[in-house]
């Protein structure tokens, strides 16, 4: 499955590219390397661009564009859930039984339940999002054709939590419009909850408590609304105390509307109602982005990210320790010793990945010709692209082709998951030795840590 999941990203990142390359859906101004970068960021739902999207991109091209933001949204999101039905605990009965439910309702040899309820999910909320932007959001556009597709572009852009834009600017031009940023915001955070939990919301949607939903969804919401809280709340404070920032260019009910996408979008979303740079956003102000940006989104949704449940168990992990607890207990629920390894293994595995990525590109840096950026610009940059995020200090577009291979690679790893990359790596390399280490059994001793 892992090797399956990388063979068919490559393919539909390699088949984007020679249509994005293509006169129909591009100008003069974009060639194979154009095609092959912006198809990567689709693919991998990231939002990174060396092109105009708006201007390079025939409405052709911008079409081919979007159906490639479903795929590697919804295709991947489809995927990652139906992996987890296979995380099953048991009898070896109960697993076979388990493991041909998941099967079937995932649909295999046709189209089975849990594929059918992504894609109905999906459609039902960015139809809706896009007819709220239509009628309410995008009045400024006059031409009802440019309207209704900016609507559906941009709704389809958010709730996949890629972060394209048809505009140069982005959403800059509404950053006082509250109907774009909360439609938005609301297909952002759906989006990057997963199909698993928003299911579970419409199911007990007669008896919407907390209680009566999982532990996952529950864990889910609650690190999601702390996260998002944490981001609005440290934006405001640290841009409103820095001197020359954007935020002390515009009023305070801006300054929270800003502050509040900022933060939803920051966590792999990537749109921006603000301009991005050192000059217009503080060193703390991109710190906490960075840090908002490598956790994500949540499990088997659309955005990218070590996920809000690995923090959430690795919090729970270190609370265990202080207290001097030998078990893992959430929400009055215990957590497998599995859970906390697989949590650690995803935060390690994607800190150093992005610090190696930060090394070549300041070592790539050196070749470059043209500007040299700091560290702090490359550092951010790296997050943003291995988190699927799309935020961008103006390094991108000035990078050479080194360095832009790098974000491709970042983009593609961190989209695919890093334990599921270096699984698949690791299976094609030892398939032969894992079966063989799985039955050597070794000695136990105490390290102290």
């Amino acid at each position: 499955m892992p090797q399956f999941t990388v063979v068919t990203g490559l393919l539909v990142i390699a088949f984007g590219t020679l249509l994005l390359a293509t006169p129909f859906c591009s100008n003069s101004n974009v060639g194979l390397w154009e095609a092959l970068f912006t198809a990567t960021s689709a693919v991998t739902v990231t939002g990174l661009s060396i092109i105009d999207v708006g201007i390079d991109l025939t409405f052709f091209g911008q079409f081919i564009l979007a159906i490639m933001l479903l795929i590697g949204g919804l295709g991947l999101m489809a995927i990652t859930t139906f992996l987890q039905g296979f995380i099953v605990s048991g009898t070896e009965l109960k697993t076979r039984l388990d493991r041909g439910k998941t099967l079937d309702e995932f649909g295999v040899g046709g189209v089975g339940k849990t594929f059918q309820g992504i894609a109905i999910t999906a459609a039902i909320l960015i139809c809706l999002g896009a007819t709220i932007l239509y009628f309410f959001g995008f009045n400024n556009i006059t031409n009802s054709g440019e309207r209704i597709w900016a609507a559906v572009f941009h709704s389809i852009s958010a709730y996949n939590n890629a972060g394209f834009s048809l505009w140069t600017n982005s959403l800059q031009d509404y950053r006082n419009n509250c109907v774009v940023n909360f439609v938005l915001i609301v297909l952002i955070v759906l989006g990057g909850f997963g199909w698993r939990v928003t299911n579970d919301i419409w199911i007990n949607r007669r008896s919407l408590q907390l209680k009566n939903l999982s532990l996952h969804t529950r864990l889910v919401i609650r690190s999601s609304f702390i996260l998002i809280s944490l981001g609005f709340l440290g934006l405001i404070l640290t841009e409103s105390l820095a001197r020359g920032s954007f935020f002390s260019l515009i009023n305070f009910d801006d300054r929270l509307l800003t502050a509040l996408f900022t933060s939803v979008s920051a966590r792999t979303a990537g749109f921006t109602n603000l301009p991005i740079s050192l000059e217009s956003v503080s060193d703390s102000g991109l710190l906490l982005m960075m840090f908002l940006m490598f956790i994500g989104a949540s499990p088997g949704g659309t955005g990218g990210g070590i996920k809000t449940t690995t923090i959430a168990a690795l919090m729970a992990a270190t609370r265990a320790t202080l207290r001097g607890q030998n078990e893992i207990i959430i929400r009055n629920r215990q957590i497998s010793d599995k859970v906390v390894l697989k949590a650690v293994g995803i935060t390690v595995g994607s800190f150093l990945f992005v610090l190696i990525m930060a090394l070549l590109l300041s070592l790539s840096n050196g070749f470059n010709t043209g500007e040299n950026f700091s560290f702090l610009e490359m550092l951010f940059t790296c997050i943003s692209a291995f988190a699927t995020v799309g935020f961008d200090l103006g390094v991108t577009s000035e990078l050479g082709h080194v360095g832009q291979l790098i974000l491709i690679i970042g983009m593609f790893v961190g989209r695919l998951g890093i334990l599921l990359f270096l699984s698949a790596l690791w299976q094609a390399l030892y398939k032969s030795k894992l079966h063989h280490r799985s039955r050597i059994g070794y000695p136990r001793e105490d390290l102290y840590v």
